[in-house]
Order: C-alpha cells, then structure tokens, then sequence
C-alpha cells in the first residue's frame, strides 16, 4: 500500500470554506491542498471523491462506550462502539474515564484505557469526578495532576443520587479548585424537582414507559443550567453544557455568551433533541426513547437552525444498551436510559441543517440551510479545540492527522436498524430518510471504512493526550 494517497475530486469543507481541491496525503497526514487535477505525485493511491463533500472526520466530544455506571452496564465493548463510529464517519471519540468513589484520577484512567485498547479510531477521555478532595489546596492538585495526564476536562452532574450528584456546595468548591486551563462539562438537571416529579407519578402508579418524560420536566433542565452557569461565573470556571435538550437551555447559553466572556460558556446538543419530540412516548415503542434528559414536547423543542451559531457541538450521548436491557422491566424508573446514535450522527446533521432547511424555507419559514463550513465547525473543529486535540483532529490543513469523511449528498437512505453495527438491536430513528451516504471514512490515512465495509483492525486506535483548555 502506497504511503501517499490523493483524495481526488471533492468539495472540501472546512470551517474556512469550500473549495474544489484534491488532498494530499502523506503517512498518517496531511500534506496539502492542491487544484483539482495537479500533477504532484506519481504512483500515489488514489482515493476517489468526485460528486462528494469531504469533511474533516468527525469528533464526537460526548459519548459512553462500554459505560459501567455502576448500576448498568451497555452492552457493547471499545471494539463494537468504536466501529458503529467509523460506520458514521466519526473518526475520533472523548469518551469518559470514572472516578468510582475511593479511586485517584490516575486508578480511574488507567482502569478505562485498558478497556480502550481494542479500539479501532482514536479516543480522548474526560473525567466523571465523584471524590474531590475537601482540602482546596489538595484538590488543585489532584485536578492539576490529572490534567497533566492529558486529560484537560471533568464530568459534573447535578442529578443522579448518590452516584454522580454534585450538590451547589460540591460544585462550586470543584469549579474553583479548577484550573483556569481546564473545562468542566455538566449535566444539567434539577435534582430536587426531578425526584418530586418522579416521586408523585411512582405514588399515583405512574411508571410505564410512557411517563418518563413527565419525571424529568424541561424547567428542571433549565433551571440547573442557569444556576450552573451562575456558580461557574462566581468560581470563574469555564463550562460546558452537554446535551441541551430545549430552546430555553440554549438560550441560557446564549444569553451567558453575550454577557461575559470570562468565564466562558459552551453548550452542545445532539440529534435526538431536533429529530425527536415526546410524542414517541405514547407511540408503539416507548421503551426506545428512555433517555435523559428525555425528549421535549414541539414546544419546547431545539431548533438547530435557529441556534446553531450559538452551539459549540452537535454531539450524540451514544448509550448502546440492547434492546433486552430496555425492556427487562416496563418502568421507566428501572430502565436504563441512553440512546445509541455514533452511526446516525452526521447523516442526521446534515440532512436536517441542509436538505429540511431548504425544505422549510421553500414552505415560506424564515430559515436557512446552515452553512457547510458551520458543520465542519460543529461536528468536528470546534469539539476538537475546546477538548485540546486541534488541530491534530478536526481539521483539513497540512500536518492534521488524514482523518476524511467523503460524502456523497445525493442519495436517499431509509435509516433501518438492521444497517446499524451497534448491538442496541433497535434503532431510535427507524425508518426516517436520510439525504445523504457516507462513501469513504480514511483515519490518520488509512481507509477505515469504503463503501459499507470495514477495513481497519481493531486495536489501531490510539489515546489522544488533551491539550491544556483555551478560550
């Protein structure tokens, strides 16, 4: 195999632009951008892209591969998970090591890199904190070390007693023990409200599938993310908000960004929240959807093309929990709640930011198609940057890593769950059609996937070491 490789013939979107250019690819990199048709090297593979887009490989900064929560576990393993991303043209994951209580960070990395070691892309990892240290001075340190180990971000949760809840007192004693360097993500809901919400419907027999939504209600959301972006501002700690499920939370974010620009805040949120809304809960096959936070009512839906510019990712929370783990009991209190969602992720994306886009804006709304460089932005530079692994990941410039998605825009898929390489067995966007297929995954310039098969080997992943955060 040739170590040098020209990706012929594509539009190549970064969030510069696109243009009409060939990529040069030289071992495991990229070399450069040259005009169609340039006669730079002679006997280079060549890996063909004419009619397609081709993107930087995406970077999911969000997901849970072989997640041990230390009440379930998914079903799959860093082999499975990693190949349903390579099948989405997802070429790098941030994943999560956890801190289980009694362990130091560097027990919980090393624990988590050993179940890593059969990846087939590359993977980055944030750390779930769950036993900071009282002393400030001593749990500066400890974050300090961690960060040193090339893990620049933490995982805080506002709900989920007494595994991961973080309480205000937890939360503002860890954000200011937070270098400045560093990037705390958390989930946002209200604890309070959501154990009142969820004790009154267990009382009135309320806990078949269909009232999972009703437990966990959208204000709890909003309320958490506004008084975590509070006590961030107090403590002066950059945040992260994962999984923005509503309008109103992004318009939190939104209206943090315009009033401050120290400490900054970030928000992402993924496919599910502005392809699906609550009324699936009363449909056939509600166990699908027991996620959290769990889908909104249109009301207060996201809207990706009313705030894209506002999002710093479009992420996907993959839970791959088999479709027996779902329905092992009809409440929704006792079901494990993830989606699975590394394989649909760009297909998705697009198709709602581009080809709905000009669907709604053709029917007379006051919308357009999101740019292509925005989702180059999205999907994978920004992730990238604010998770240290720019430009190595998420970028098309020489010296990046030769991570490639070719994406062919014409065809129409019909997504199936048997097309799925997850173990879920059930797939959440069954039968939704998709304007779009990915032809060609190349990872660090090795074709990694081509036309529906699979050619990397598993264990050719590599740990990504984060760079120290910066705004």
């Amino acid at each position: 195999m040739s170590e040098r490789k020209i990706v012929r013939g594509g539009l190549v979107v970064t969030p510069a632009g696109v243009m009409a250019a060939d990529v040069l690819i030289e071992g495991e990199h990229i070399a450069g951008l040259v005009a169609h048709g340039s006669d730079v090297w002679a006997n280079a593979e060549i890996v063909e892209a004419r009619g397609c887009y081709v993107f930087p490989g995406v970077v999911d900064p969000h997901t849970h591969i072989q997640l041990d929560t230390g009440i379930y576990k998914t079903a799959d393993n860093w082999e499975i998970g990693t190949r349903t991303a390579a099948f989405g043209g997802v070429t790098t994951v941030v994943d999560f090591a956890t801190q289980f209580p009694g362990m130091t960070f560097q027990e919980a990395l090393e624990a988590r890199l050993q179940e890593c070691a059969p990846a087939l892309i590359d993977y980055g990892l944030h750390m779930m904190v769950t036993d900071l240290p009282d002393d400030p001075a001593q749990a500066r340190q400890w974050l300090e070390s961690l960060r040193d180990l090339g893990v620049p971000s933490i995982k805080l949760y506002t709900t989920y007693r007494p595994n991961y809840y973080a309480d205000d007192a937890t939360l503002l004693h860890t954000f200011r023990a937070m270098p400045r360097d560093m990037l705390a993500m958390v989930h946002c809901e209200n604890d309070a409200l959501v154990t009142d919400a969820t004790a009154r419907l267990v009382t009135a027999g309320k806990t078949g599938w269909p009232y999972h939504a009703q437990g966990r209600p959208p204000e709890a959301e909003v309320e958490a993310i506004r008084r975590v972006i509070h006590l961030a501002g107090v403590a002066g700690a950059a945040v992260y908000i994962v999984h923005c499920s509503t309008a109103e939370s992004v318009r939190q974010v939104q209206q943090a960004q315009r009033e401050r620009a120290w400490p900054p805040v970030y928000g992402e949120t993924c496919p599910q929240y502005f392809w699906l809304d609550d009324s699936v809960y009363q449909g056939p096959r509600p166990e699908f959807y027991i996620l959290q936070p769990p889908l909104r009512p249109k009301a207060w839906q996201v809207d990706l093309l009313q705030c894209w510019q506002t999002l710093s990712a479009v992420s996907t929370d993959h839970c791959d929990y088999a479709l027996a783990q779902k329905r092992e009991f009809a409440d929704f209190t006792k079901t494990p709640g993830g989606l699975p969602g590394l394989e649909t992720l760009f297909q998705l994306t697009y198709t709602a930011a581009v080809h709905q886009a000009e669907q709604r804006r053709r029917a007379g709304e006051e919308v357009a198609p999101i740019p292509l460089p925005a989702l180059a932005r999205l999907l994978a530079a920004e992730p990238a940057r604010l998770f240290g692994l720019y430009p190595q990941k998420g970028a098309i410039l020489p010296g990046s890593d030769a991570d490639l998605l070719i994406y062919d825009p014409e065809p129409e898929v019909t997504l199936r769950a048997e097309q799925m390489h997850t173990v879920a067995g059930y797939l959440p966007y069954e039968g939704i059609v998709v304007k779009g297929q990915i032809r060609t995954v190349l990872s660090r310039g090795e074709v990694l996937v081509h036309e529906g098969a699979l050619r990397g080997e598993p264990g050719r992943g590599r740990f990504l070491r984060g760079k120290l955060f910066a705004p």
